[in-house]
């Protein structure tokens, strides 16, 4: 597995471990930029077990098929989760993702559909698709996964907003700047 890869599969799993609402492809490769924005990250303590086999496995668990997260928001997400200090990592416990990967394989089905349908729903751009769709599903599922994910969850809400302000800063198209300017207060 490749950096790019792992990466890629580390932003899901902050943004799904607590309730899988961002599911990107496994085959795109981040930017260079955003890959260097937090050379720290990559260097960080290896991942309990169940972190490990939830960043393998967390796409499998979520078969989305239209829901899609466009790239300016996925390279967003990623520069976030890589720029999590050593103390936000520390939130990524064997208990925590076993909690995660237990939940993802109970409830991935539904959820998958539930962003599929609410995706195809949205009115158009793509950004606002994904955030609405994106923060929709969250919301419907948060309250529903276990109390163990609680330090995952905080690394998702983190990364979250600071990802969507950051979107809504830089959008050059109004629709794109309402839609993250309304979901990066989170869930």
């Amino acid at each position: 597995m490749t950096l790019p890869r792992t990466v890629r599969r580390t932003v899901l799993t902050a943004a799904l471990l607590s309730v899988s609402a961002l599911t990107v492809s496994s085959s795109a490769v981040a930017e260079p930029a955003a890959r260097a924005a937090a050379p720290a990250a990559a260097q960080a303590a290896p991942l309990p077990p169940a972190c490990q086999e939830a960043l393998l496995e967390t796409l499998d668990k979520f078969p989305v098929v239209d829901f899609t997260v466009p790239d300016k928001a996925e390279n967003a997400l990623l520069g976030e989760v890589l720029g999590l200090s050593e103390a936000d990592q520390a939130g990524f416990t064997q208990a925590g993702c076993a909690a995660w990967n237990t939940w993802a394989t109970d409830n991935g089905q539904a959820v998958a559909a539930d962003l599929d349908t609410r995706y195809r729903n949205a009115a158009a751009p793509d950004c606002n698709k994904f955030a609405k769709s994106s923060i929709a599903t969250i919301k419907k599922y948060a309250p529903n996964v276990p109390a163990a994910t609680r330090d995952l969850e905080a690394l998702a809400k983190k990364v979250w907003k600071s990802a969507m302000e950051k979107l809504a800063a830089e959008a050059t198209n109004a629709d794109c700047r309402t839609a993250y300017n309304g979901v990066k207060a989170g869930w």
